[in-house]
């Protein structure tokens, strides 16, 4: 399985790529980040960010699309922000066909580093132990989008014989109301 995780920001949207499947070493294909100037105006910005996702995914070809899931901050224009890359992401991906799946922090920092509550230098060490670098990938925002598709190889199966479960529980449920 092939993830392109993005760590969502306007300034910097982390984006990487990882093989591999749950109980197997995991191989980084690539990591990097794409930067706009924060000077800039916003619909330029969002532009860069979609540019910079489109070109990843053409060139790593993805099987999946892991985005961190917004959460409500006490600063209101970050959270914008990062909900408007968020948005970008998935709807490069959705363009395409490819199946997004939207992961929480602590959820990531869970799978990660067995702790929903560690910080950023944690997050980074695992990674760089989980896919065998040399250092940890810098700036924080790539190591966070590594950490977003090992999360999502690790428990993406899962959570898609859970939605097929409940969906067919739904569909047999319509079923028998109608009949």
């Amino acid at each position: 399985m092939r993830v392109l995780g993005v760590d969502p920001g306007l300034t910097r949207c982390g984006i990487g790529v990882v093989e591999g499947v749950a109980g197997r070493p995991l191989t980084m294909v690539g990591v990097g980040v794409v930067r706009t100037p924060a000077d800039a105006e916003l619909s330029h910005r969002l532009l860069a960010v979609e540019q910079g996702i489109e070109q990843w995914l053409d060139e790593h070809r993805p099987e999946f699309v892991a985005v961190e899931r917004v959460f409500s901050q006490h600063n209101v224009r970050t959270v914008m922000g990062t909900a408007q890359a968020s948005a970008v992401a998935m709807l490069c991906a959705a363009r395409r066909g490819i199946p997004v799946a939207l992961h929480t922090p602590s959820e990531v920092k869970a799978a990660i580093t067995g702790s929903g509550r560690a910080d950023k230098a944690q997050v980074g060490a695992m990674v760089t132990r989980l896919l065998r670098l040399a250092a940890p990938p810098r700036p924080a925002d790539a190591a966070d989008a590594l950490a977003l598709a090992i999360c999502h190889i690790w428990r993406g199966p899962a959570q898609n014989r859970l939605q097929q479960a409940a969906a067919r529980h739904t569909a047999h449920a319509t079923k028998g109301r109608t009949a």
